[in-house]
């Protein structure tokens, strides 16, 4: 008998294997032993659905310290005018995501020029 998984079952699978083979790798360039490092890989990804089973969670696809140096590219370009969808397509982001990163990036300029006031 075969078990049919839904989409979602199947994108969690999918991401706990690519956690649990990703560790697994990177612990035996490390010198780890190949089964130590499985265990401990697999130990991860069991660890992940345990205590975040459930959660619906967005991962960016950014690292966090690249993203200071892509906002401010990103918030030069919308300060020449380009707009927030086109920015959105070439950063490979949603619009409403690109609307909020020029929100906030504008306040962290504004906070630098203005410095704080109390």
């Amino acid at each position: 008998m075969s078990v049919t998984l839904s989409r979602m079952e199947q994108k969690r699978h999918e991401l706990l294997s690519d956690l649990a083979s990703h560790g697994t790798a990177i612990l035996i360039e490390h010198g780890i032993d190949d089964a130590v490092a499985d265990q401990v890989a697999t130990a991860i990804a069991d660890f992940l659905a345990q205590h975040w089973g459930g959660q619906n969670i967005t991962i960016p696809k950014d690292y966090h310290f690249k993203l200071s140096n892509r906002d401010m590219v990103i918030y030069q370009e919308f300060a020449r005018g380009v707009p927030y969808d086109a920015l959105a397509i070439k950063f490979d982001m949603t619009e409403r995501g690109m609307r909020k990163l020029i929100e906030r990036v504008t306040k962290r300029e504004i906070s630098k020029r203005q410095g704080k006031l109390f």
